[in-house]
């Protein structure tokens, strides 16, 4: 085998042991195994929000089907079958993601129109990440300018999930419980794809249907920019109550399913695997330059974490997401390397605004980047490791995954 096939093989590998994870935790197969096991009984309607949100529908229908008297899907623009959904007289609505925009606020109402439309049937809710993006209403005296100032903020902001998703929360009439005081159906029950560290119902989609009693003291605990604190101020606090009969919320996929999942697979193509259990969190750039080390200084074999870590974003970034900056970083300690490669991608699909999942990056990727005119330095300044990726050949572009359970990290030396 030559020089190239080999590296091509060792590529390859990496690829196959991230789809064999993601085939572990995708919607469809989640969802039909829980109902499978858990029977509904009777007629009900279902509610799907979120990226995931049209293949945890499929997981309904190929189980309960006919018990279905109706379905409103709600997902991000271009991840709705709608051909499929046309056919089943779903009602579908297709909102903006990662920043909200007035498709949210119309899902939003959208929701609450669904839910009081009929209260005598059970509902099943299938919720999944970036439903805090696709339904939203908000606070009286907040306005879509607001809401998009505040979300474009966070995403640049280097908070990590839980505490972007206590923000949102402080601004919204339905998260952080707060859609209960909607909801008189006489059973409700929620199936969760969790995208949150410890998969708390309480941060999926930010807490839809789970009241949060913590909420206001982790609000204070934190440091915000003057515009934004000024808002916070003004906004009366909410306490949301759990009801006597509270939803039942189960879990059906997550993060470590699917790093599970993908050590199986690198031990099935015979490689040694080290499934580390610490989450990766922080800096991007940060973590991809110990991540690299680790590789380095390590032994051969398969390395696999997961986690979700942050960007502080300067005022105008380029092209990229947190797995592309990750990645990139790596690349740059990895550089000269010829035997270590590492992968890190969202398992959505998706990196940021890009519509790429990530990136694979080994010893070339700077010098062959370098041909091209594109210097590494400068490309994690202007937050552009996107642009910088797609010429060296690097980039992992999957479409809908029909999942998100977060990042996975994995890293090979021979």
């Amino acid at each position: 085998m030559s020089t190239v096939e080999h590296e091509a093989h060792h590529r390859e590998s990496l690829i196959e042991i991230y789809q064999a994870a993601l085939k572990r935790v995708e919607g469809r197969e989640s969802v039909s195994n829980w109902l499978k096991q858990n029977p509904f009984p009777g007629p009900l309607r279902v509610i799907a929000i979120g990226k995931a949100a049209q293949s945890m529908v499929w997981g309904a229908y190929d189980v309960l089907d006919r018990q279905i008297a109706q379905t409103l899907l709600i997902s991000k623009h271009g991840h709705i079958d709608q051909a499929w959904c046309r056919q089943q007289g779903c009602l579908m609505h297709e909102s903006a993601h990662p920043i909200p925009d007035e498709t949210s606020l119309q899902g939003g109402q959208k929701l609450l129109d669904f839910i009081a439309s009929d209260a005598r049937l059970p509902l099943l809710f299938l919720i999944s990440g970036g439903a805090s993006s696709l339904v939203e209403v908000v606070i009286d005296g907040l306005g879509l300018d607001d809401l998009a100032r505040v979300n474009g903020w966070l995403l640049g902001s280097g908070l990590d999930i839980l505490q972007m998703n206590t923000i949102r929360k402080a601004l919204s009439r339905i998260k952080g419980g707060g859609l209960l005081a909607y909801l008189d159906q006489p059973r409700v029950v929620g199936l969760a794809i969790s995208d949150v560290p410890g998969d708390d119902p309480a941060a999926i989609g930010s807490g839809l249907l789970t009241p949060d009693g913590g909420l206001a003291g982790r609000l204070s605990a934190l440091t915000l920019p003057s515009w934004l604190q000024d808002r916070l101020d003004r906004v009366e606090a909410r306490q949301v109550d759990m009801p006597a009969k509270p939803p039942k919320i189960a879990i059906v996929a997550n993060l470590q399913l699917a790093r599970e999942a993908a050590a199986d697979h690198a031990a099935k193509l015979g490689y040694r695997v080290s499934l580390r259990d610490e989450f990766l969190a922080g800096d991007a750039a940060a973590t991809g330059k110990s991540l690299a080390q680790e590789l380095l200084r390590g032994p051969s074999g398969i390395v696999i974490w997961g986690g979700e870590t942050t960007v502080n974003l300067p005022s105008e970034p380029g092209r990229g997401g947190r797995n592309q900056h990750l990645a990139l970083a790596a690349a740059r300690e990895l550089a000269g390397s010829s035997n270590c490669y590492l992968l890190a991608a969202g398992t959505d699909g998706s990196d940021g605004p890009t519509e790429d999942a990530g990136a694979l990056v080994d010893g070339g990727t700077v010098s062959r980047a370098a041909l091209h005119g594109m210097e590494v330095d400068r490309s994690l300044a202007n937050a552009d490791s996107g642009s910088l990726l797609e010429v060296s050949g690097d980039l992992i572009s999957t479409g809908p995954t029909g999942t998100n359970v977060m990042d996975l990290v994995i890293g090979l030396r021979e």
